[in-house]
């Protein structure tokens, strides 16, 4: 782990997948970081102890980001334990795919609490408590602009985080706080990979010109670099960490 860098980072969704990537590598950078989850304590647990054997400081934090109430708790947590928060990280989501013919409204009701709901929940806290300089780095998809059969609701969704991206960073003026989005492409999670065939996962390898599919390493990369001072002047973008797929 380099140098803690002084600066407190909550991301949410982040005991697994491009969360879990994207917490190891804030810490890495130097952030005391707050891992959120839904479910899944003994991941979150796991993940902080590894960042602190590194040499990091890491705790753990339930909170369902579709309830308001939950999300306020989760700040007001990092407020009690590190005085506050310089950068959030929206990376809790769920997909489920179905035509529009086909979806039901369970389909679309729970991708549209957790996707869209608890961006604006986290956003909206943000907004009032996020210190000054700080930075928030939303999670969207290329699915906005491949628009593939089956991905209607989920990119609805998405499309809707990159709006409140662009419109945040529009009204936090004044405050040195920089709202951007990283919308990856397909990338090797376990929960991606899961139940697909090899001919599948071969077909969406081959869809970048880089011809591979992303590991969440490159999405916490991407991350790294908005959130870090590299990034500081870049506002209101959306960064497609794709490999060239469109």
């Amino acid at each position: 782990m380099s140098k803690a860098n002084g600066k407190v980072a909550v991301v949410t969704g982040s005991s697994r997948g491009i969360g879990a990537a994207i917490v190891e590598r804030l810490a890495a950078d130097g952030f005391t970081v707050v891992i959120n989850y839904a479910a899944g304590a003994a991941e979150a647990e796991a993940l902080a102890r590894k960042i602190e054997q590194a040499g990091g400081r890491a705790i753990t934090a339930q909170a369902d980001v579709s309830n308001g109430a939950a999300v306020a708790r989760l700040f007001d947590m990092a407020d009690a334990a590190f005085g506050g928060v310089d950068l959030l990280v929206n990376n809790a989501g769920i997909m489920r795919l179905a035509s529009l013919a086909e979806a039901d409204e369970a389909l679309f009701d729970s991708q549209v609490a957790i996707n869209l709901k608890g961006t604006f929940n986290t956003l909206r806290e943000a907004s009032r408590r996020l210190r000054n300089g700080g930075r928030i780095v939303n999670l969207s998809s290329s699915q906005t602009s491949l628009l593939h059969p089956s991905y209607g609701v989920y990119a609805a969704t998405k499309a809707a985080v990159e709006a409140m991206t662009h419109v945040l960073a529009r009204e936090l003026r004044g405050r040195n706080i920089t709202v951007n989005a990283v919308a990856p492409g397909p990338t090797a999670t376990k929960l991606f990979l899961d139940g697909k065939p090899n001919e599948v996962i071969e077909r969406l390898k081959n869809l970048a010109p880089l011809e591979r599919l992303g590991e969440p390493s490159d999405i916490a990369a991407a991350v790294s670099f908005l959130a870090g001072p590299d990034g500081g002047w870049i506002n209101g973008q959306v960064l497609r960490a794709n490999g060239g797929i469109i």
